[in-house]
């Protein structure tokens, strides 16, 4: 009996393994994300998602969170399920199935990124500006970047690049950089406001000549909540 199992587990080959990570912030008013330069082959030179091969006795947020330390040094951020991408030409050098995650990083908590393990470049690029891709990474960056811009419909998703405090303005401008598209501000702070999800810090700042604009705060940042 042991022969025969022994027999069957070995009769199909199996696929490698990888996680890829589509991490977004807002910089200059431009949404972007972060990418490492390959120093090894395949597509040695190129920009790509930070990521990397799961090992035999990790799972997978750990990898991903794991790769993205390794190639990028930013660690401790919330990671989420994006999509499986397992086309069979994907990956050059074999059969590869990578789960994709995205995570988002507050304008006030930009990490400063440095390269390690295999990339030799790091750096954020606007998403409306990419370099190209490795692998199938564009097709990973264009969906991650939908899932994005759909949850704003139905969640509080954008607050979760916001600072601590933040003004009105900030906050449109953080879903205009999202849809790139310039948002009615009368309409815009009308649906936000009356969707009770934010409330006033008691605060109020000057920018410039401007009237001193009133500063409000997520009522609950520690998680995305989905809009009723």
């Amino acid at each position: 009996m042991r022969a025969a199992e022994e027999t069957f587990s070995y009769r199909y080959p199996h696929p490698a393994v990888t996680t890829d990570v589509v991490v977004f912030t807002i910089r200059d008013g431009r949404l972007s994300i972060l990418l490492v330069k390959r120093a090894n082959a395949p597509y040695q030179g190129n920009w790509a998602l930070p990521g990397g091969f799961l090992d035999i006795d990790e799972d997978l947020d750990t990898c991903a969170a794991r790769e993205l330390q390794e190639e990028t040094g930013i660690s401790g951020l919330y990671l989420e399920q994006l999509y499986t991408f397992g086309t069979t030409d994907r990956d050059p050098r074999e059969r590869v199935i990578s789960v994709t995650y995205y995570a988002l990083i507050p304008q006030d908590a930009l990490a400063v990124p440095r390269a390690a393990s295999d990339a030799s470049a790091v750096g954020w690029h606007d998403v409306e500006r990419l370099p190209a891709l490795a692998f199938d990474h564009a097709q990973i960056v264009t969906m991650a970047h939908r899932r994005l811009v759909a949850k704003l419909n139905y969640s509080t998703i954008a607050l979760q690049f916001m600072p601590e405090a933040f003004t009105l303005s900030e906050l449109q401008c953080v879903y205009e950089a999202l849809l790139n598209q310039t948002l009615d501000k009368r309409n815009f702070r009308k649906r936000i406001l009356a969707l009770d999800l934010i409330e006033e810090t008691g605060r109020q700042r000057r920018t410039g000549k401007h009237r001193p604009a009133r500063e409000y705060r997520a009522r609950h940042p520690e998680r995305v909540e989905i809009i009723k």
